[in-house]
């Protein structure tokens, strides 16, 4: 039997904030070193990947914003969460049986989606500061200049993330389907989120009752 992890609107927002992601990564690549640059080669040349990287990030940045809203109420942090910081290690060898229970996202789902938020924060602040010739005269050298630093930390700790999102839905099997086809096994469920599952199955049992009644 299969559960609803995930609306229709919510997969299809992902979905809308990972391509856009792949577009502002790789011309951001391509402006950043010089080595990187045949990536302008998918966006028609150096002029137009220089014209298109900030408008790909504004689009990211405000697809987040939907997602943001959609998921944050599972995402604020609890003692359970700390609890499963603490125990994480026997999880990477493999170990899952001594953690302890979670809801709809243990801490490090939690991590990286507080990672996503607070980087794309600092990318649109940084990228604005920046962004030729809208708004960078506005802007004093020097702190353009940081700016661009910051900007590409941040950069690189969104990737980052995105790298152990991407691993971690790929490495729990039964996690990718979530976003694919927006169910998930029951089995699934009770085995990685316990709490969630009771929720869920709990509310699925009091709308059952309701229709007989």
């Amino acid at each position: 039997m299969f559960i609803t992890r995930y609306r229709d609107m919510t997969r299809m927002n992902h979905w809308a904030v990972a391509l856009l992601f792949i577009c502002a990564g790789l011309t951001g690549l391509a402006l950043f070193h010089p080595s990187m640059y045949f990536f302008s080669a998918f966006f028609g040349g150096g002029q137009w990947t220089r014209i298109l990287h900030p408008f790909f990030g504004l689009l990211m940045v405000l697809g987040f914003v939907g997602l943001f809203f959609a998921v944050v109420r599972d995402n604020f942090w609890s003692k359970a969460d700390t609890e499963w910081v603490k125990k994480a290690p026997q999880l990477l060898k493999g170990d899952e049986s001594g953690m302890p229970p979670v809801h709809k996202y243990n801490a490090g789902q939690k991590g990286v989606f507080w990672i996503f938020a607070i980087s794309l924060v600092l990318l649109l602040i940084t990228g604005f500061m920046f962004w030729q010739p809208w708004f960078a005269h506005f802007f004093p050298i020097p702190l353009r200049r940081i700016a661009m630093l910051v900007h590409a930390v941040a950069a690189f700790a969104l990737v980052m993330s995105v790298i152990i999102h991407v691993y971690a839905a790929i490495w729990v099997k039964g996690s990718f389907r979530a976003m694919t086809r927006g169910t998930v096994h029951e089995d699934w469920a009770k085995s990685h989120h316990p709490l969630w599952y009771k929720e869920v199955a709990g509310k699925n049992s009091q709308e059952v009752t309701r229709k007989k009644h």
